[in-house]
């Protein structure tokens, strides 16, 4: 009883001293857990990758009638799956592709013979870095 005692009036103590709850603007969520980056073999690879990406994908909605996603798709898919929670290398990653399609869409406004052959090329180098990453560094 006399542990009872004690214990309700420690708990009515703390209580007493503790700080006025805070407005719930101010109440900070835990920060999340970050991970620290480990640079892979290949992250020069897939920054190329990523800016051949972005190129394809500019070009591709260029000279096609119906607009198409799934560059952007496949892009944002490589991205969750090689970058979970490492921030620097998500935007690195980003900023490569948003380099990628703004090179071209800084070129090229109409769809044009170069235009196509440049999609065509950077579509041949995308699925050769593709593979070499895949054969020399996957599982």
């Amino acid at each position: 009883m006399t542990t009872l005692v004690l214990a309700t009036a420690t708990a009515t103590a703390a209580q007493k001293t503790a700080a006025p709850p805070q407005d719930k603007a101010q109440v900070q969520a835990p920060a999340p857990v970050v991970v620290e980056e480990k640079p892979t073999p290949y992250d020069q690879r897939l920054i190329r990758l990523a800016e051949v990406l972005g190129s394809v994908h500019y070009l591709r909605n260029l000279c096609v009638k119906e607009p198409e996603d799934v560059w952007r798709r496949s892009m944002q898919a490589l991205i969750d799956k090689e970058t979970v929670n490492e921030a620097k290398r998500r935007e690195r990653m980003t900023a490569a592709f948003n380099r990628g399609y703004r090179t071209f869409a800084s070129v090229y406004t109409t769809c044009t013979q170069p235009a196509i052959v440049a999609e065509q090329r950077y579509r041949a180098e995308g699925a050769t870095l593709a593979s070499e990453i895949v054969a020399r560094f996957g599982n």
